[in-house]
């Protein structure tokens, strides 16, 4: 296998023998070695479709032009979102329609609805967005998962047909909102999230994932939930960008501020407690920059890496430095597939389970150290 992706000759690596030591309290390690050839295997599987890698890039300005889509196309992805399309964007829309279809109606006692089509048979969705989809089928070699922005029910989710009739090969429903009305339960919120998800899965004939917050007081029994009403697959964690305060105008409004790679240990202790216990694939997003990072969700139990931060800092071509960065410590450990190292360090596979669920808050204080602590 070439390093391919124009990222040039990898570096030589030897295969070394695991020690004993290493072993404590890690997980299933299983590396049967490369194949003939000492090409490892890279495909991965997830929403039912077959990736030729585990590294995906997610839902960000640069999946919204089609150059730098076929930048990373070529930096061999295994598949990419598109940026959302936002629930607020397709209410203002039909809110448009319906101002203009009233126009002149009037004028004519015939002309009951005005002289524009009538509202039910009116495309009142993002034509650019659509057009955007097709454009990206037709330029590139890796599945195309369109993105819904979306936290009530309601009409909009013809939209979510409407992605699938333009050629989306699955559909990533982003659910994002901020609960904060006191009157309303977390109960409430759960029934409203499941009812969104169960009108979009059903809108659509193509795969449907949800992408969730943190902020759910029982996310693996939520988890099941979404699973219940037909989500395909998880997608751990959105990232709110939260508000911020501007000192000299006191305005408040929000402020873009990428992940890093400290980010990713929330996403990577729920991959290792999901994996195995639910029926669904499952993507972890938020701190994936290196190589390291896609190997630990990888073990983990994640299906696939989302990355967004990383390309948008770096560039598209990025996605070849995590895509043979993950080969390389494959090949250097005798990892011959994804498959196999997938949820190797799982909850269910390694020696001490309940490391995943402890806060370790006395052992994380007691171990800190710096010049003011001794």
């Amino acid at each position: 296998m070439t390093a391919g992706n124009g990222a040039g000759p990898r570096p030589t690596y030897s295969f070394t023998d695991l020690e004993e030591d290493e072993l404590s309290g890690a997980g299933r390690i299983v590396p049967s070695g490369p194949g003939a050839q000492g090409e490892v295997d890279l495909t991965a599987t997830y929403l039912g479709m077959h990736l030729r890698s585990p590294v995906v890039a997610s839902s960000s300005p640069l999946t919204g032009q089609i150059a730098s889509l076929q930048a990373l196309d070529a930096a061999g992805v295994g598949a990419v979102v598109l940026p959302s399309l936002f629930e607020e964007q397709l209410e203002h829309e039909s809110q448009e329609v319906d101002r203009f279809l009233g126009l002149s109606s009037d004028v004519n006692p015939e002309a009951t609805y005005g002289y524009a089509p009538v509202f039910e048979d009116y495309n009142r969705g993002s034509v650019q967005y659509l057009n955007l989809i097709r454009e990206a089928k037709a330029e590139l070699d890796v599945p195309v998962i369109a993105s819904l922005n979306g936290s009530t029910t309601g009409g909009w989710t013809e939209y979510a047909k409407m992605l699938t009739n333009a050629g989306a090969d699955a559909i990533e429903l982003n659910i994002y909102q901020v609960a904060a009305d006191p009157d309303r339960g977390g109960r409430d919120v759960e029934a409203e999230t499941l009812d969104v998800v169960r009108d979009v899965v059903g809108a659509c004939d193509v795969p449907v994932a949800v992408k969730l917050s943190p902020y759910w007081s029982a996310l693996g029994a939520f988890a099941q939930r979404l699973v219940g009403e037909g989500a395909a697959g998880l997608v751990l964690f959105n990232r709110f960008y939260q508000p911020d305060i501007d000192l000299e105008t006191l305005a408040v409004g929000p402020r873009l501020v990428l992940s890093n790679s400290e980010e990713l240990r929330l996403p990577l202790r729920w991959m290792a407690m999901l994996h195995g216990r639910i029926d669904a694939s499952l993507a972890a997003t938020t701190g994936i920059h290196e190589p390291t990072d896609v190997v630990k969700v990888l073990l983990a139990g994640a299906n696939v890496a989302m990355t967004t931060s990383a390309v948008l800092r770096h560039g598209p071509g990025h996605a070849a430095t995590l895509v043979d960065g993950l080969r390389a410590w494959m090949e250097a450990r005798d990892y011959a597939s994804v498959e196999q190292m997938t949820g190797s360090v799982s909850q269910r596979s390694v020696t001490d389970p309940a490391a995943f669920e402890r806060a370790n808050y006395l052992q994380a204080l007691t171990k800190y150290s710096s010049e003011y602590v001794t």
